[in-house]
């Protein structure tokens, strides 16, 4: 049974940093697609970055090019999201997910599954 815990979250004033984790556990990192995602009140779902399978592939969405970036750590098994000159706009809670077998779309949630319980950004003076 895959399982991820998302970490990291806080209040950041606009224009700081904060860095996410995600542990997974029943599936390697290395060998699969996986993403961030987030949810905002009252919004739906949106992709923020995605790394493929083996060749780390990123993919990254629009409002975040040049201000986030997503690694992996395989020895860990941990997959991070470095978010930097954060705007209030990124508040929403974010959270970890596994492409489904066969179906990598990037930034789709509705091709990813396994979500975490998701961490809270607050951006915000």
């Amino acid at each position: 049974q895959v399982q991820f815990v998302e970490s990291g979250g806080g209040l950041v004033q606009p224009g700081g940093s904060l860095t996410l984790s995600c542990a997974a556990s029943g599936l390697t990192l290395s060998g699969s697609a996986v993403g961030w995602f987030r949810q905002a009140p009252g919004k739906q779902r949106e992709g923020v970055a995605c790394i493929s399978s083996r060749a780390g592939t990123t993919v990254y969405a629009d409002s975040v090019k040049g201000r986030f970036t997503i690694s992996r750590d395989n020895s860990q098994n941990t997959l991070y999201l470095q978010m930097n000159n954060l705007r209030p706009e990124d508040t929403a809670v974010y959270y970890c997910g596994s492409a489904l077998p066969g179906a990598y779309y990037p930034l789709d949630s509705s091709y990813f599954t396994s979500w975490g319980q998701g961490t809270q950004v607050t951006v915000s003076s």
